[in-house]
Order: structure tokens, then sequence, then C-alpha cells
């Protein structure tokens, strides 16, 4: 399950933050990636950088500053492993461990 937090983009780093992407366009609030923590830095994406890097807003408590880290290099097990979405070292689990098994999904809707 994936962290519930989210954070404005302060203005002060909106420039800079927007300079740095890779497209130019950042959102201006992101949730934290992270899957459900107590404690600690939340960290909420904003743009991918150049290969291999993202721009990524780090806060914790009135700290709120640019993190721009290298993406996770860690791959779900199988041919068609899913790559994980967030930044090398990150704590908790990767993003393919989040999805739940096909047979716990509700069905979809005809």
């Amino acid at each position: 399950m994936q962290c519930t937090r989210w954070h404005r983009l302060p203005l002060r780093l909106a420039a800079d933050a927007r300079e740095r992407s890779a497209s130019g366009c950042v959102d201006s609030a992101v949730q934290c990636q992270l899957s459900v923590h107590s404690g600690g830095r939340h960290y909420g994406l904003l743009d991918d950088v150049e290969y291999g890097t993202a721009m990524w807003l780090r806060w914790y408590e009135a700290s709120v500053d640019l993190a721009v880290l290298p993406d996770c290099p860690a791959v779900a097990p199988g041919p068609d492993g899913d790559g994980c979405c967030l930044f090398a070292g990150h704590d908790g689990q990767h993003t393919w461990e989040e999805v739940r098994p096909l047979e716990e999904r509700s069905p979809e809707p005809d």
C-alpha cells in the first residue's frame, strides 16, 4: 500500500524544478511514492532528469528540498518483470510488490 501523504511544491523551488526537469513541466503537488511508512522522509516524483535519474520532492516535517536520484535498478522476477519506479536505495517495497495478485482484484465492469 502506498503512502497517502501529499506536499505542494514550494514556489521557491518551482523554477529550479522546471529548469532541471526533462520536460520543463512539474506538478504543483505530489504524493509520496514510497510504501506506507511511519515517520521519516517522504518522496514525490516530479519528473525525469536524464536517462536513469529522476527529480524528487523530498520532505520531512518543515524541511523541503529537491533531490536528483538514480533510478532503482531492481526488476521483478520473471521474463516480463516490471522495473521499480522508485529511486535506488529506497526504503520499503518495490513498486511491483504493491500490486495485488490478479485473483485478489475485483473484476472489471462489463
